[in-house]
């Protein structure tokens, strides 16, 4: 009997700490049904350049595509090994 109530402790538990997480995740806005919202991740991402408009351009196509942004202005694409190794025809980086 003891160990019926264990499990089923367990699994309410389990649960209600999913539950709450993923209303965490909806509250934040920044991953929704297997999408991000990229335009203010990319907007961060390029607020330091001053070629804003191709920095945009090119950051929500690899966001769209990769569903990640590195954190930052500036490096960090290990962390997004789709954007970092997303690359053009002439083999430099696609993603800013």
């Amino acid at each position: 009997m003891a160990d019926s109530s264990r499990s089923s402790f367990i699994l309410l538990f389990s649960m209600l700490l999913l539950i709450t997480l993923s209303h965490m995740t909806e509250a934040s806005g920044s991953f929704r049904h297997g999408r991000i919202d990229c335009k203010p991740r990319c907007s961060y991402r390029c607020s330091a350049t001053s070629h804003k408009k191709p920095c945009m351009f090119f950051c929500l196509k690899c966001c769209s595509k990769c569903l990640c942004v590195p954190p930052g202005t500036y490096g960090n694409k290990q962390i997004c090994p789709c954007y970092n190794n997303w690359k053009t025809k002439d083999g430099g980086p696609k993603c800013p």
